[in-house]
Order: C-alpha cells, then structure tokens, then sequence
C-alpha cells in the first residue's frame, strides 16, 4: 500500500476518535476534536497531490479518498446535529439529510459503475463540495472551543451571530452537495439500466 493510501486509511481510523472526543465531555474537548479535524482533514489535501506528484494514483485510492472523506465528514454533521436543538437542530437536521442522501446516491452511482470498470474519480464539484465542509466544519469547532471550551465569547448576541454564520457555512455546503450529487448523476447516467 502506497503512502497516499496509507494516508486515507489514516483518516478513516481517525473519525471515530474525533467523534468521541467531540461528545464525551472532558476538559478542552472541542479543542482536541478541532485539532483532530484539522489534522484529518489535512491529510485529504497532502494525500492527493502526493499521489498526482508521484504518479501513486490508484483505482482503490480514487475509491478510498472520496469514502473516507464521506465518513469524517458526516460524522462531524452527526455530531453538531446531536448538539443544536430548537430551530437550528432541525437545520442541521435537514443538512444532514442532503449530506447523506447525496453521498448514498454517488455511492451507489460509483458501485454501478463499477461493475462496468469505470472507477468515478471526485470532480472539482465534488472537491469544492468536500473543502466546503471542511472549511464549515473547522470554524464551527473553532467556535465551540473559543465558547464553550475557554468561555472567551458569552454574549447571546454574539452567539446567535456566531450561529448563522456557522448556518450559512453548512447551508453552502449542503447546496454544493446538491450540485456535484447532480453532475455526478447526469455523469452516470449512462451507466444506469433499469431493466437490469
């Protein structure tokens, strides 16, 4: 196994530690949690121009990159899903819905492709769609960790500020997930026999 792939892996084995250390309660939680993010998803960038750098493409790479993505990803939407309630949880709620729902929709597109030996590489919407969440994803961490793990922010006003701006991060990323999920299913098309 190649170090991009080894990289990959990395980030999958990962995840769970970040879920855990994002709920469980233990002083400074969120800054561990932020600081595994960061570095998970560092890992993506570095993994992929390695592997275009020092031609270590492959097919098991193009599959892994995207999954591994798809489960760091979503697990840190789980997890802000889990801590806002009122208006904003059934935000995340919906979010959560688009994210999972385009990512079991490309999965299974890359499955069916697949079986005709066509390994689906993520597009620059697909890119776009990932570092967006990413980007989202960071500064909402950031921000738990500068309220409620150091207490530097406590105003309300400040707070619900900090809320839609974290809102509207997650909302860009849900449209992009919409976007790239349609470019991918328009791409696929053609692989797609409902007779079969």
């Amino acid at each position: 196994m190649n170090t991009p792939n080894k990289l990959t892996l990395a980030r999958m084995i990962a995840t769970p530690i970040f879920m855990a250390t994002m709920l469980i309660e233990f002083p400074y939680h969120y800054l561990v949690s932020l600081i595994l993010f960061a570095a998970a998803s560092l890992t993506d960038m570095i993994d992929g121009k390695m592997a275009r750098k020092y031609n270590l493409v492959t097919d098991f790479g193009k599959f892994l990159d995207p999954l591994a993505d798809k489960m760091l990803t979503t697990s840190a939407y789980l997890g802000f899903m889990y801590l806002y309630s009122g208006n904003l949880g059934k935000q995340m709620t919906a979010i959560v819905f688009i994210v999972l729902f385009r990512e079991f929709m490309v999965s299974s597109l890359r499955l069916v492709t697949a079986k005709s030996g066509l390994v689906v590489a993520a597009n620059i919407w697909g890119k776009l769609k990932t570092v967006s969440q990413m980007v989202g994803l960071v500064t909402a961490l950031f921000f738990c960790t500068i309220i409620k793990d150091f207490g530097l922010i406590q105003s309300a006003q400040a707070c619900y500020v900090i809320d839609v701006i974290i809102m509207v991060l997650f909302w860009i990323s849900a449209v992009l997930c919409v976007i790239s999920g349609l470019i991918y299913l328009n791409e696929c098309k053609s692989y797609i026999n409902s007779s079969k």
